[in-house]
């Protein structure tokens, strides 16, 4: 092992999942709150008396700040350790929260919603890296994967919790109450959290201003890994990023003639096939490494074809049976995003890991916003033609995959050097 990475493999253990429940549960109420729109945006339109296009702002808005603080997220994370970075997300996010619950206007609202994905995009970084600091290395898929199954559970709770206390005690008590749970995990990191066990504490990094900044990134960008693991994330995550945090209803009642309670039912189904599929994806990676690009490519390519079958379907509207499929195949897709850190991870020592996480992560937030966008200007080009304005989807998949393709090979190349240089250096160092 060298001189400067970690010495010896984390324990693991119950104390390492105690530490790391306490930071997943920073996670699992970012989530809430980033969801919470989702199921309040007709309340929201009547609130701030906007139409769908300023509404649509709020998330574009909160993924825009949440992929533009990934890299310096990152850098954060490994400059001044997990505690600190999740203590500071859970007051913003808190903040952001409580300003959207008594926020008079729409600028206002606006300004919240940014504040709470700046407090987000601190979150999912530092649970990563603090699952690298705890468990072993080889339980890294299943921890990364578990971290993502807390996320959808986060994502569940909004929409079944959230939406009747919204339309139960009204806008204010609803937002405002459920900021109280930020202030309970804030406690709970500042009281129990440790950036890593005893024995473990990484060598100590010396500040050099920018010239540090630019040495990490660039160092991180040079590794092939981390640069397939940013795709991977892109190609994987965006199609049900976009379809239940904006799309996904409007093309259901819109599109297919669904009611809204239906409609809501199948965006359930993803986030429930979502935590299923992340566990079976976790299991299998951690025990098949050679399993990661071929579960990515699957999932994007059976993700293209149930889209290519519902927007072609010859009838008025696809019949229920496709469009159940094509929810459950969605819920893959945040699981297959998460490979892209099994990519990024080992291909970078551990003072590197939360810059190229961070990079990793702008992936599939980059393709979103994109997709997002493009969505929106095409339903209005067209008139409201849903199976034209999601064709963006197969043009985005194109591109990721183009790109896994081409870098596959190095990455492949580059993880085996490192693996028989960490061997080289293991047998090298006395007991």
């Amino acid at each position: 092992m060298s001189a400067t990475a970690i010495p010896g493999d984390p324990p693991g253990g119950r104390r390492a999942l105690a530490v790391w429940g306490t930071g997943v549960s920073v996670y699992f109420v970012a989530v809430i709150f980033r969801t919470s729109l989702g199921v309040a945006g007709l309340d929201a339109a009547d609130r701030f008396h906007v139409n769908a296009s300023a509404l649509s702002t709020f998330s574009i808005l909160q993924l825009l700040v949440y992929a533009g603080m990934q890299i310096p997220v990152g850098l954060l994370v490994d400059r001044l350790g997990t505690k600190k970075v999740l203590a500071l997300g859970a007051v913003l996010f808190t903040a952001g929260q409580l300003g959207f619950a008594f926020s008079p206007t729409y600028g206002t609202a606006l300004a919240s919603r940014a504040l709470l994905g700046c407090g987000d995009a601190l979150t999912f970084i530092s649970v990563l890296r603090l699952g690298s600091r705890w468990f072993p290395a080889r339980r890294g898929p299943l921890v990364a994967q578990f971290a993502g199954l807390v996320g959808m559970a986060g994502n569940l709770v909004s929409t079944l919790v959230l939406a009747r206390l919204l339309h139960g005690i009204g806008w204010t008590a609803a937002f405002a109450g459920s900021a109280a749970a930020g202030a309970v995990v804030l406690v709970l990191v500042l009281l129990f959290l440790k950036d890593h066990p005893e024995g473990h504490e990484p060598e100590p990094l010396p500040h050099q201003g920018a010239a540090y900044v630019r040495r990490q990134i660039a160092a991180s960008w040079r590794e092939p890994g981390t640069r397939l693991g940013l795709w991977v994330h892109f190609t994987t995550q965006f199609p049900a990023m976009v379809f239940l945090l904006l799309w996904g209803l409007p093309f259901l009642v819109e599109a297919q003639g669904l009611s809204r309670a239906v409609a809501g039912e199948l965006l359930t189904l993803v986030v429930l096939s979502n935590m299923v599929v992340g566990l079976v994806y976790g299991q299998i990676v951690a025990r098949h490494h050679g399993a990661r690009l071929p579960l990515a490519l699957g999932t994007v390519g059976t993700t293209a074809a149930l889209w290519a079958a519902t927007l072609a379907y010859p009838g008025a509207h696809a019949p229920m049976w496709l469009l159940i499929v094509l929810c459950t195949v969605l819920g893959a897709c945040g699981p297959a995003s998460m490979i892209g850190f099994d990519f990024a991870r080992p291909a970078n020592p551990p003072e590197r890991q939360g810059t190229a996480s961070g990079i990793t992560n702008m992936g599939g937030f980059v393709a979103s916003i994109t997709t997002l966008f493009a969505i929106g200007v095409l339903l209005d080009a067209t008139g409201g033609d849903y199976s034209l304005a999601f064709s963006v989807v197969f043009v985005l998949q194109a591109a990721g995959v183009s790109q896994i393709l081409r870098l596959r090979r190095q990455a492949a190349r580059r993880e085996r050097e490192r693996l028989v240089a960490s061997r080289v250096e293991t047998v090298h160092v006395p007991a």
